[in-house]
């Protein structure tokens, strides 16, 4: 289904627009905003305005590969990944201005690396069979010895990832309430 997706991370001068101040450890009105939650992130949303969300899981690794089907959307090799993210190996260990690296093949900076990006979706595993635009469990569930759904999903990899961390398919999970310096977000929008 169609839908509007940020072209970068949510920036500290767009959050202390709408949320008057920031929580970020690391400063500058260009930088993503970090130290949110995903219970953070949907405040944000709802003062933002009618419409706003986080992208499904879906929504976000189809935007990251813009149509490709390789470790990242530069390729397989580690090596390419420097010149579209800011990861453990060249960011000496802080966050970067968004859109400093090259955007992917349809304009979205930041996919790979940066901040750790929350998504819409409770954490759990595929489906076993195809599914189209798959938004994850329906709400919170517990399988026996696993606690698949009580986390939200995070993808895209952060400043201080390694490259194993930043693929397009990587998959993190974490508490709606947990907040750290590499945990950032961008916004998506339905297209009515």
């Amino acid at each position: 289904k169609p839908f509007y997706l940020g072209e970068t991370e949510v920036t500290q001068a767009q959050w202390r627009k709408v949320m008057a101040s920031s929580p970020s450890k690391f400063t500058g009105d260009t930088l993503p905003v970090e130290r949110v939650s995903w219970d953070n992130c949907q405040e944000y949303l709802q003062k933002a305005g009618s419409g706003y969300r986080l992208p499904t899981e879906a929504e976000w690794e189809y935007t990251c590969r813009a149509g490709t089907k390789t470790r990242f959307h530069t390729g397989d090799s580690n090596s390419s990944l420097a010149s579209v993210a800011w990861y453990n190996k060249n960011s000496g260990g802080k966050p970067h201005p968004v859109a400093q690296k090259k955007a992917n093949a349809w304009g979205f900076y930041d996919m790979h690396g940066n901040v750790l990006e929350w998504c819409q979706d409770w954490y759990g595993d595929y489906p076993d069979e195809a599914a189209v635009n798959p938004s994850g469990p329906a709400s919170e569930k517990r399988i026996v010895r696993y606690f698949f759904g009580q986390f939200r999903v995070l993808r895209g990899g952060s400043w201080n990832s390694n490259p194993r961390y930043c693929r397009s398919a990587n998959r993190f999970r974490l508490g709606s309430d947990i907040r750290g310096n590499s945990l950032g977000f961008r916004v998506a929008r339905t297209i009515p």
